[in-house]
């Protein structure tokens, strides 16, 4: 008789299951990461393919969508807690298994997924993508993570405002330190509005479409996207919302280039820059930094209706080619030329209106780009600063005597704005330019809040709109 005792028989291996919701948005954060991706040039075709393949449906869009962008704006907020579950430096953790981490810190801090299920989830996607060991490390993390919610999580790893300022609020907003510093030193005032901002910041946009006058119209927008799905624009007599979200792309006048998708404040600025009175003859406007097309296409359709030509220059082909898709169809006259506006090819006070609309940090947009937040740097505003004088000292002397120039940012951070203009205009770094501010607050009828002017900053969570900046100079000599 055998009195050894009998072996429970082993598991079988189970092949772990993809999810193919995860998977993908796995797939989106680690391009962000590996190739500098962005998640909205990254996301919409890996949508598009998995719809084509019948893996997705709709909600399963909007969930994938959500982990991707809930993951990056918080991703700060994350690392933190993930730091605090762990018994080595973050740095020290793989990315590709922070990035199933975090996401599985979304999904249990961020959503109304049921704890198991998040937990669950992240670990089966741990075991498809990084194997069975690093499965069990993401499981005993999140585990930890489940004992609190964001708010109790929060308390544990963020200093207290009176403790750190700045350094509590990067934390509880997912901001780094150094833009929370540049931020609240552009908005002034005190916590309430920073706060504010740094929030808005973290909401998801809505869709803004622009109706290109003499080519479409609000109404056609609205009908097309029916009552329910259709909000009118806040400030610009150009805009319709999509409530619902959607495929912009969709619709016929998108399709056709009649409308297209455009943030309230870059159609704000494109409109104040036409609306600027100048003195004398109103014929020949240039767009100098005009990719990818957006603003230039709605100045060629309001210069086309006074009967006025569109140049757009753009220094990079591809983006020029961008613009040339976005001109296209336009009734009025206009050229795209690929140039580089601080060595223009074009002649010394050629043109009446002159958008320069200059490449920076992209600060005013991180709602659209979390990711950018994480990859820019403060001294990468040093790069950007000769460029940025550069462009609008050689704008001033294209524009003719009397004309406008109009000098816009996609960035609040004060580098970028003010006192670019105000070194330009002083003649530091260069010689000093025969110019006067022109007032662009009344140019922008019914919107609040806009300072004490002459140059506007719209904000996020004053206006609803990406953080444009707009300094108007006529040039005077």
């Amino acid at each position: 008789m055998n009195d050894q005792p009998r072996r429970r028989p082993a598991k079988p291996h189970r092949r772990p299951q993809k999810d193919p919701v995860r998977f993908l948005a796995f797939e989106a954060l680690r391009a962000v990461d590996e190739r500098d991706a962005y998640a909205n040039l990254v996301l919409p075709p890996l949508l598009k393919k998995a719809r084509a393949k019948g893996d997705f449906d709709g909600r399963d869009a909007a969930l994938a969508t959500e982990l991707v962008y809930g993951t990056l704006r918080r991703q700060g907020t994350y690392d933190a807690i993930v730091a605090a579950c762990i018994d080595r430096p973050l740095r020290e953790v793989d990315p590709p298994v922070l990035d199933v981490l975090n996401m599985g810190v979304h999904q249990l801090l961020g959503t109304r997924i049921p704890t198991h299920a998040a937990v669950s989830a992240s670990v089966e996607l741990a075991r498809v993508v990084l194997g069975e060991g690093r499965a069990k490390f993401v499981n005993a993390v999140l585990r930890k993570v489940t004992a609190h919610d964001l708010d109790g999580w929060v308390e544990k790893v963020a200093p207290s405002y009176e403790q750190d300022a700045e350094d509590h609020l990067s934390i509880v907003h997912s901001h780094p330190r150094w833009i929370v510093s540049a931020l609240w030193d552009a908005l002034g005032g005190g916590r309430a509005g920073i706060e504010d901002l740094l929030e808005a910041d973290n909401e998801r946009p809505e869709v803004t479409l622009v109706a290109r006058p003499g080519r479409s119209t609000t109404d056609e927008l609205v009908t097309a996207l029916g009552d329910e799905n259709a909000l009118p624009g806040r400030w610009s007599p150009y805009a319709v919302r999509m409530a619902e979200g959607g495929e912009p792309g969709a619709l016929t006048a998108v399709q056709e280039g009649r409308a297209g998708v455009q943030d309230e404040g870059s159609q704000l600025v494109a409109a104040a820059l036409a609306a600027a009175p100048v003195e004398g003859r109103d014929t020949c406007w240039l767009d100098g930094c005009a990719g990818p097309g957006g603003k230039a296409a709605l100045l060629a359709a309001l210069a086309a209706g006074r009967g006025a030509t569109l140049l757009a220059a753009e220094k990079q082909p591809h983006r020029a080619r961008l613009v040339e898709r976005a001109l296209a169809g336009n009734p009025g006259p206009y050229q795209v030329v690929t140039a580089d506006g601080t060595r223009p090819p074009w002649l010394p006070g050629t043109f009446d209106r002159i958008l320069m609309d200059v490449p920076c940090s992209g600060l005013g947009a991180l709602r659209r780009r979390p990711e950018a937040r994480w990859r820019r740097r403060a001294e990468d505003l040093e790069s950007f600063a000769p460029l940025q004088r550069g462009l609008l000292r050689e704008a001033l002397k294209a524009v003719r005597v009397g004309g406008v120039v109009g000098y816009a940012t996609c960035s609040p951070h004060l580098a970028e704005t003010r006192v670019v203009v105000e070194d330009v205009l002083k003649g530091r770094g260069g010689e000093p330019v025969a110019a006067e501010w022109v007032d662009a607050r009344p140019l922008m009828p019914g919107v609040p809040a806009l300072g004490d002017g002459p140059d506007v900053q719209l904000w996020p969570h004053l206006h609803g709109t990406d953080a444009m900046y707009l300094a108007l100079l006529r040039r005077t000599g």
